[in-house]
Protein backbone atom coordinates (compact mmCIF):
# COMPACT_ATOMS: atom_id res chain seq x y z
CA UNK A 1 0.00 0.00 0.00
CA UNK A 2 1.60 3.32 -1.08
CA UNK A 3 2.55 5.81 1.64
CA UNK A 4 1.50 9.41 1.00
CA UNK A 5 4.35 11.60 2.25
CA UNK A 6 4.81 15.39 2.38
CA UNK A 7 8.32 16.83 2.51
CA UNK A 8 8.74 18.92 5.67
CA UNK A 9 11.16 21.22 3.83
CA UNK A 10 9.47 22.10 0.53
CA UNK A 11 5.95 20.76 1.11
CA UNK A 12 6.03 18.51 -1.96
CA UNK A 13 3.67 15.55 -1.65
CA UNK A 14 4.65 12.16 -3.12
CA UNK A 15 3.48 8.56 -2.97
CA UNK A 16 6.15 6.09 -1.87
CA UNK A 17 5.89 2.31 -1.82
CA UNK A 18 5.55 0.96 1.69
CA UNK A 19 8.66 -1.14 1.26
CA UNK A 20 10.72 2.05 1.65
CA UNK A 21 9.14 2.90 5.04
CA UNK A 22 11.78 4.00 7.55
CA UNK A 23 14.45 4.66 4.89
CA UNK A 24 16.14 8.04 4.30
CA UNK A 25 17.12 9.76 1.07
CA UNK A 26 17.06 13.04 -0.87
CA UNK A 27 13.69 14.72 -1.66
CA UNK A 28 12.94 14.75 -5.37
CA UNK A 29 11.80 18.32 -5.09
CA UNK A 30 14.38 20.12 -2.95
CA UNK A 31 17.18 17.58 -2.46
CA UNK A 32 17.01 17.79 1.32
CA UNK A 33 17.38 14.57 3.29
CA UNK A 34 14.05 13.09 4.27
CA UNK A 35 12.91 9.94 6.08
CA UNK A 36 9.93 8.00 4.80
CA UNK A 37 7.50 7.46 7.75
CA UNK A 38 6.21 4.01 8.61
CA UNK A 39 2.59 2.95 7.94
CA UNK A 40 -0.04 3.91 10.55
CA UNK A 41 -1.66 7.12 11.87
CA UNK A 42 1.58 9.13 11.43
CA UNK A 43 1.55 8.55 7.67
CA UNK A 44 -1.72 10.34 7.09
CA UNK A 45 -1.47 13.96 6.06
CA UNK A 46 -4.16 16.69 6.37
CA UNK A 47 -6.80 16.49 3.59
CA UNK A 48 -6.41 19.10 0.89
CA UNK A 49 -9.89 20.59 1.59
CA UNK A 50 -9.28 21.13 5.33
CA UNK A 51 -8.48 24.77 6.29
CA UNK A 52 -5.20 25.47 7.99
CA UNK A 53 -5.47 25.33 11.78
CA UNK A 54 -8.64 23.24 11.71
CA UNK A 55 -9.11 21.01 14.76
CA UNK A 56 -10.92 17.74 14.29
CA UNK A 57 -12.58 15.50 16.82
CA UNK A 58 -11.78 16.69 20.35
CA UNK A 59 -11.90 20.41 19.58
CA UNK A 60 -15.35 20.17 18.06
CA UNK A 61 -16.61 18.17 21.01
CA UNK A 62 -15.22 20.74 23.44
CA UNK A 63 -16.87 23.58 21.50
CA UNK A 64 -20.23 21.80 21.61
CA UNK A 65 -19.87 21.20 25.34
CA UNK A 66 -19.02 24.88 25.98
CA UNK A 67 -22.00 26.11 23.95
CA UNK A 68 -24.29 23.66 25.75
CA UNK A 69 -23.02 24.87 29.12
CA UNK A 70 -23.58 28.51 28.20
CA UNK A 71 -27.14 27.87 27.08
CA UNK A 72 -27.71 25.74 30.16
CA UNK A 73 -26.57 28.56 32.45
CA UNK A 74 -28.73 31.05 30.63
CA UNK A 75 -31.74 28.78 30.87
CA UNK A 76 -31.13 28.12 34.57
CA UNK A 77 -30.64 31.83 35.17
CA UNK A 78 -33.98 32.59 33.53
CA UNK A 79 -35.70 30.00 35.69
CA UNK A 80 -34.07 31.40 38.82
CA UNK A 81 -35.15 34.94 37.93
CA UNK A 82 -38.69 33.72 37.28
CA UNK A 83 -38.72 32.00 40.65
CA UNK A 84 -37.18 34.90 42.59
CA UNK A 85 -39.24 37.73 41.04
CA UNK A 86 -42.54 36.94 42.83
CA UNK A 87 -40.69 36.58 46.13
CA UNK A 88 -38.98 39.94 45.62
CA UNK A 89 -42.27 41.63 44.77
CA UNK A 90 -43.93 40.07 47.82
CA UNK A 91 -41.11 41.30 50.06
CA UNK A 92 -41.43 44.83 48.71
CA UNK A 93 -45.19 44.83 49.26
CA UNK A 94 -44.71 43.56 52.79
CA UNK A 95 -42.31 46.44 53.44
CA UNK A 96 -44.77 48.99 52.01
CA UNK A 97 -47.63 47.58 54.09
CA UNK A 98 -45.44 47.70 57.20
CA UNK A 99 -44.51 51.34 56.55
CA UNK A 100 -48.19 52.16 56.04
CA UNK A 101 -48.95 50.53 59.39
CA UNK A 102 -46.21 52.63 61.00
CA UNK A 103 -47.76 55.79 59.52
CA UNK A 104 -51.08 54.93 61.14
CA UNK A 105 -49.38 54.22 64.45
CA UNK A 106 -47.79 57.69 64.31
CA UNK A 107 -51.16 59.26 63.53
CA UNK A 108 -52.90 57.34 66.34
CA UNK A 109 -50.16 58.38 68.78
CA UNK A 110 -50.59 62.00 67.66
CA UNK A 111 -54.33 61.70 68.45
CA UNK A 112 -53.51 60.39 71.93
CA UNK A 113 -51.00 63.17 72.57
CA UNK A 114 -53.53 65.74 71.35
CA UNK A 115 -56.06 64.26 73.80
CA UNK A 116 -53.51 64.51 76.62
CA UNK A 117 -53.10 68.23 75.93
CA UNK A 118 -56.66 69.27 75.04
CA UNK A 119 -58.63 66.51 76.83
CA UNK A 120 -60.41 65.56 73.59
CA UNK A 121 -59.57 64.14 70.21
CA UNK A 122 -59.46 66.78 67.47
CA UNK A 123 -62.77 67.21 65.63
CA UNK A 124 -63.00 66.09 62.02
CA UNK A 125 -62.89 69.76 61.05
CA UNK A 126 -63.08 73.30 62.35
CA UNK A 127 -65.99 75.12 60.62
CA UNK A 128 -66.16 78.63 59.22
CA UNK A 129 -68.80 81.15 60.30
CA UNK A 130 -71.34 79.38 58.10
CA UNK A 131 -70.68 75.99 59.62
CA UNK A 132 -68.77 74.68 56.58
CA UNK A 133 -65.54 72.71 57.00
CA UNK A 134 -62.57 75.08 57.01
CA UNK A 135 -59.64 73.28 58.66
CA UNK A 136 -58.89 69.55 58.85
CA UNK A 137 -57.89 67.39 61.79
CA UNK A 138 -54.79 66.59 59.77
CA UNK A 139 -53.68 70.20 60.28
CA UNK A 140 -54.53 70.16 63.99
CA UNK A 141 -52.26 67.22 64.84
CA UNK A 142 -49.22 68.46 62.86
CA UNK A 143 -47.31 69.51 66.02
CA UNK A 144 -47.59 65.91 67.27
CA UNK A 145 -46.16 64.52 64.00
CA UNK A 146 -42.93 66.50 64.26
CA UNK A 147 -44.30 69.01 61.75
CA UNK A 148 -44.45 72.06 63.99
CA UNK A 149 -42.73 74.11 61.28
CA UNK A 150 -45.63 73.50 58.87
CA UNK A 151 -48.19 74.17 61.60
CA UNK A 152 -46.52 77.52 62.37
CA UNK A 153 -46.95 78.59 58.73
CA UNK A 154 -50.66 77.76 58.68
CA UNK A 155 -53.13 80.64 59.12
CA UNK A 156 -56.36 79.49 60.81
CA UNK A 157 -58.04 82.79 60.00
CA UNK A 158 -58.05 81.86 56.29
CA UNK A 159 -59.46 78.81 54.44
CA UNK A 160 -57.14 75.87 54.03
CA UNK A 161 -56.77 76.53 50.29
CA UNK A 162 -56.25 80.29 50.49
CA UNK A 163 -53.14 81.82 48.88
CA UNK A 164 -51.91 82.65 52.37
CA UNK A 165 -51.90 78.95 53.31
CA UNK A 166 -50.31 77.69 50.13
CA UNK A 167 -46.81 77.72 51.61
CA UNK A 168 -47.95 75.30 54.32
CA UNK A 169 -50.35 73.08 52.37
CA UNK A 170 -47.91 72.53 49.50
CA UNK A 171 -45.44 70.77 51.79
CA UNK A 172 -45.18 67.01 52.03
CA UNK A 173 -46.14 65.35 55.33
CA UNK A 174 -44.52 61.87 55.30
CA UNK A 175 -46.97 60.32 57.79
CA UNK A 176 -49.95 61.09 55.51
CA UNK A 177 -48.59 59.22 52.48
CA UNK A 178 -48.80 55.42 52.10
CA UNK A 179 -45.70 54.16 50.22
CA UNK A 180 -47.86 51.72 48.22
CA UNK A 181 -49.80 54.58 46.65
CA UNK A 182 -48.73 55.60 43.12
CA UNK A 183 -49.04 59.20 44.31
CA UNK A 184 -46.59 58.70 47.18
CA UNK A 185 -43.16 60.26 47.24
CA UNK A 186 -41.27 63.24 48.65
CA UNK A 187 -43.53 65.71 46.84
CA UNK A 188 -46.86 63.98 47.44
CA UNK A 189 -49.70 66.11 48.85
CA UNK A 190 -52.45 63.48 48.60
CA UNK A 191 -53.60 62.02 51.89
CA UNK A 192 -53.78 58.26 52.22
CA UNK A 193 -55.68 58.42 55.53
CA UNK A 194 -59.11 59.67 56.53
CA UNK A 195 -61.56 59.42 59.42
CA UNK A 196 -65.14 58.23 59.10
CA UNK A 197 -67.67 60.89 60.06
CA UNK A 198 -71.34 60.70 60.98
CA UNK A 199 -73.74 60.17 63.90
CA UNK A 200 -72.37 57.95 66.67
CA UNK A 201 -68.86 57.87 65.17
CA UNK A 202 -65.80 59.28 66.90
CA UNK A 203 -66.00 62.20 64.48
CA UNK A 204 -69.42 63.81 64.46
CA UNK A 205 -68.65 66.82 62.31
CA UNK A 206 -67.10 69.68 64.29
CA UNK A 207 -67.79 67.99 67.63
CA UNK A 208 -64.75 66.77 69.54
CA UNK A 209 -64.88 63.35 71.20
CA UNK A 210 -63.39 62.24 74.52
CA UNK A 211 -62.14 58.79 75.44
CA UNK A 212 -64.96 58.31 77.93
CA UNK A 213 -67.52 58.58 75.14
CA UNK A 214 -66.17 55.48 73.37
CA UNK A 215 -68.43 53.01 75.15
CA UNK A 216 -67.85 50.17 72.68
CA UNK A 217 -64.22 50.08 73.79
CA UNK A 218 -61.20 51.70 72.22
CA UNK A 219 -60.00 48.35 70.85
CA UNK A 220 -63.34 47.86 69.05
CA UNK A 221 -63.65 51.32 67.51
CA UNK A 222 -61.92 52.59 64.37
CA UNK A 223 -60.05 55.89 64.54
CA UNK A 224 -58.45 56.30 61.08
CA UNK A 225 -58.71 54.29 57.85
CA UNK A 226 -56.74 53.99 54.66
CA UNK A 227 -58.09 55.51 51.45
CA UNK A 228 -56.80 55.18 47.90
CA UNK A 229 -56.73 57.50 44.92
CA UNK A 230 -58.94 60.27 46.30
CA UNK A 231 -56.82 63.17 45.09
CA UNK A 232 -57.52 64.96 48.39
CA UNK A 233 -54.83 67.31 49.70
CA UNK A 234 -53.82 66.37 53.24
CA UNK A 235 -54.94 69.80 54.50
CA UNK A 236 -58.38 69.65 52.89
CA UNK A 237 -61.17 69.15 55.46
CA UNK A 238 -62.64 66.20 53.62
CA UNK A 239 -63.20 62.68 54.97
CA UNK A 240 -65.47 59.66 54.56
CA UNK A 241 -69.18 59.94 55.36
CA UNK A 242 -70.46 56.81 57.11
CA UNK A 243 -73.84 57.11 55.41
CA UNK A 244 -72.39 57.02 51.89
CA UNK A 245 -69.72 54.35 52.24
CA UNK A 246 -69.64 51.85 49.38
CA UNK A 247 -69.49 48.13 50.16
CA UNK A 248 -67.67 45.86 49.83
CA UNK A 249 -64.65 47.80 51.04
CA UNK A 250 -62.12 48.54 48.35
CA UNK A 251 -64.73 49.00 45.60
CA UNK A 252 -62.95 50.89 42.76
CA UNK A 253 -64.08 54.44 42.24
CA UNK A 254 -66.06 54.60 45.47
CA UNK A 255 -65.47 56.87 48.44
CA UNK A 256 -64.81 53.99 50.75
CA UNK A 257 -61.95 52.63 52.86
CA UNK A 258 -59.46 51.13 50.42
CA UNK A 259 -55.75 50.72 49.85
CA UNK A 260 -53.13 49.74 47.32
CA UNK A 261 -52.30 46.63 49.37
CA UNK A 262 -53.70 43.33 48.07
CA UNK A 263 -56.73 41.95 49.88
CA UNK A 264 -57.51 44.67 52.37
CA UNK A 265 -56.43 47.82 54.19
CA UNK A 266 -54.84 49.04 57.40
CA UNK A 267 -56.89 50.83 60.06
CA UNK A 268 -55.90 52.46 63.34
CA UNK A 269 -58.11 51.77 66.34
CA UNK A 270 -58.83 54.17 69.17
CA UNK A 271 -56.49 52.29 71.52
CA UNK A 272 -53.58 53.15 69.20
CA UNK A 273 -53.18 49.70 67.65
CA UNK A 274 -53.24 49.02 63.90
CA UNK A 275 -55.04 46.13 62.23
CA UNK A 276 -55.33 44.84 58.69
CA UNK A 277 -58.96 44.41 57.65
CA UNK A 278 -59.85 42.22 54.68
CA UNK A 279 -62.10 43.58 51.95
CA UNK A 280 -64.31 40.56 52.56
CA UNK A 281 -65.36 41.87 55.99
CA UNK A 282 -69.15 42.11 56.21
CA UNK A 283 -70.78 45.58 56.14
CA UNK A 284 -72.42 44.80 59.49
CA UNK A 285 -69.07 44.18 61.17
CA UNK A 286 -67.47 47.27 59.66
CA UNK A 287 -70.41 49.48 60.68
CA UNK A 288 -70.04 48.15 64.21
CA UNK A 289 -66.36 49.09 64.17
CA UNK A 290 -66.96 52.73 63.17
CA UNK A 291 -69.53 53.46 65.89
CA UNK A 292 -68.35 54.46 69.35
CA UNK A 293 -71.40 53.56 71.41
CA UNK A 294 -73.52 51.16 69.40
CA UNK A 295 -73.20 48.27 71.85
CA UNK A 296 -72.72 45.93 68.86
CA UNK A 297 -70.83 42.69 69.18
CA UNK A 298 -67.86 42.79 66.87
CA UNK A 299 -66.91 39.35 65.54
CA UNK A 300 -66.03 37.57 62.32
CA UNK A 301 -63.76 40.36 61.06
Amino acid sequence: MPITFTCPHCGRQTNVADQYAGQSGPCAGCGQTITIPGPGPASFSRPDHAPAGANFGGGAVIAVIVVACVFGLLACGGVLVALLLPATQAAREAARCSQCSNNLKQIALAFHNYHDVYKTFPPAYIPDENGQPMHSWRVLILPFLECQHIYNQYNFSEPWNSPGNLAATSQHVPAYSCPASPASGPGSLETSYMVVTGPNTVFEGSKACQFREILDGTSNTILVVEVAGTGVNWAEPKDLDASTLVYPLGTPGGMTPASHHPGGLNVALCDGSVRFIAYAVSPQVFRALITKAGAERVSGD
